[in-house]
């Protein structure tokens, strides 16, 4: 596979110290670089960004001024996150690229357009704004994918893809990655695309996952915030927490903060800045937790989180999935936390029967976690 993209991905592939290609980068690269529409399911953290950028890249015409590639994804964050990998990988190849994202400066974005970028890293919505008011010619775009495409293909996001997707070349390839994938959203991506190859990696051996503990407290909904504190206080820890009401997280930035702990939130309703800031500290370690809402860290890549911890209830199985992906990633060790009432302790229980997972019920003793049995035995001493 290596071998036949072009001598800058070569270097920049030796520059990055990857061994051997993961298992989505193995089948979807010859694919995409054939010019057939993929669209692919594949665990997080087992290299989804390389296995489209590395084709699409190859592909790129670097001396023609045209748009030739477009990639869309769901939330700024990770249309920020994808353009780094492609500011890396693109390096010494003469390839431009922007990113155009709503929320942001619109004025600047189309400072950014008049430098003729060859492909543009975009949120559906201001992308077509931009495509309506002719600051961005599609006629001459020849791939576009779909990050995420499972969040894509939502209610909200589909009628803006479906345009954005007509307004390009007629033979155009269309290429979908997910991490998770329904049956409607595969349905709706097979509407979008021609003939195409339908790809589902179970799990992959090189970027295997490091050991994954599920555990789970029990409590009263109103104890969550005690827990989120004691998790907060684990050594060496680095927890991302999710919540899924915007209107809560506030208050429990505040409780956490009161107890001088060294948190910060992540959500939709921030400013771009604000969110950027977030990130940023926690991926540096100044900050020991990150409370974030699932859109907010869909798809996010942030290395060496030991806990990913649901205060709320993830709405359904693959949102359990994309949460608990989130640790553990290329080869790390990491332990999902899920903060339950009864109610939802039987929904917890049957989420990881069907995932074939095993799950431990925990408790704190003296600021750390442990089994009840454990937690028994040192109060009979």
């Amino acid at each position: 596979m290596l071998n036949t993209l072009q001598p800058f991905l070569q270097e920049a592939w030796q520059k990055s110290g990857f061994q051997a290609p993961t298992s989505i980068q193995e089948t979807a690269v010859p694919l995409i670089l054939e010019g057939k529409d993929v669209i692919a399911e594949s665990p997080t953290g087992t290299g989804k960004t390389l296995a489209y950028l590395l084709p699409l890249l190859n592909k790129i015409e670097s001396n023609t001024p045209s748009l030739q590639a477009v990639v869309l994804a769901s939330s700024q964050e990770l249309v920020m996150q994808v353009y780094q990998v492609f500011q890396k990988w693109s390096e010494g190849s003469g390839i431009r690229g922007t990113s155009i994202i709503g929320g942001a400066n619109l004025k600047r974005q189309l400072e950014k357009l008049k430098k003729r970028p060859h492909v543009i890293f975009a949120t559906p919505g201001r992308l077509l704004e931009l495509i309506k008011q002719k600051k961005v010619k599609m006629h001459e775009v020849k791939t576009v994918v779909l990050d995420e495409g499972d969040q894509l293909l939502i209610p909200e996001h589909v009628k803006n893809v479906k345009q954005i997707i007509k307004s390009t070349m007629a033979d155009r390839q269309v290429i979908l990655f997910s991490a998770t994938m329904k049956q409607a959203t595969e349905k709706l991506a097979k509407e979008l695309a021609k003939e195409p190859e339908v790809l589902r990696i179970e799990k992959d051996e090189i970027a295997s996952s490091g050991e994954v503990e599920h555990i789970y407290f029990l409590c009263e909904q109103r104890d969550k915030i005690k827990l989120l504190e004691k998790i907060a206080r684990l050594e060496k820890s680095k927890s991302l927490a999710f919540i899924n009401d915007i209107g809560e997280i506030q208050v429990f930035k505040e409780k956490l903060l009161f107890k001088e702990l060294s948190i910060g939130i992540l959500h939709s309703d921030m400013k771009k800045l604000e969110r950027q800031a977030a990130l940023k500290d926690f991926r540096d370690g100044k900050m020991k937790m990150l409370i974030a809402t699932d859109i907010a860290a869909r798809g996010l890549d942030i290395q060496g989180v030991s806990h990913v911890v649901q205060i709320d209830f993830p709405k359904d199985i693959s949102q359990y999935v994309h949460r608990a992906g989130r640790t553990g990633r290329m080869g790390a060790n990491g332990t999902v936390i899920s903060l339950v009432t009864e109610r939802e302790e039987r929904e917890l229980k049957r989420f990881c029967r069907e995932l074939q997972i095993p799950l431990h019920k925990r408790v704190f003793y003296q600021g750390k976690i442990v089994a009840e049995e454990q937690r028994r035995q040192q109060l009979k001493k």
